[in-house]
């Protein structure tokens, strides 16, 4: 099987700050992981199918409002209609406001954020692929 993979990318904004500090919570975050494993849905049946359920999460370091996320996704299991799958969020950018309102640093190394095992189910009828 060729691995199936995911990605969105996505600037977090001070709407999506939940508490003081600009602090998201983790609510958001599996959100975002949410839209990597429909996209995985979409590229292996060609329909966005039903989250079933998250096996395992983990949330690592906090999130912040200005900071940019990519979350990963791959399929590592293909049932008869249901997908495992591993989810990844990374931090990617993060602002800098002690060097300037509008300064930011891309990088190098992106920091974990969260990770996470999940399954998904798209019905024998609507696999298109």
């Amino acid at each position: 099987m060729d691995t199936i993979k995911s990605m969105v990318r996505i600037r977090i904004s001070n709407k999506d700050a939940h508490y003081g500090g600009g602090l998201v919570d983790g609510a958001y975050i599996l959100q975002i992981m949410g839209d990597a494993a429909t996209e995985l849905s979409i590229k292996l049946d060609g329909d966005e199918g039903l989250f079933l359920r998250y096996d395992e999460v983990e949330f690592l370091v906090p999130v912040y409002a200005g900071e940019y996320l990519e979350v990963t996704g791959q399929i590592t299991e293909i049932g008869n209609t249901s997908r495992k799958m591993e989810l990844i969020a990374k931090k990617v950018i993060m602002p800098r406001p002690d060097l300037a309102e509008s300064a930011a640093d891309f990088l190098e190394e992106p920091i974990i954020v969260a990770r996470a095992k999940a399954i998904g189910v798209t019905k024998k009828e609507l696999q298109r692929k």
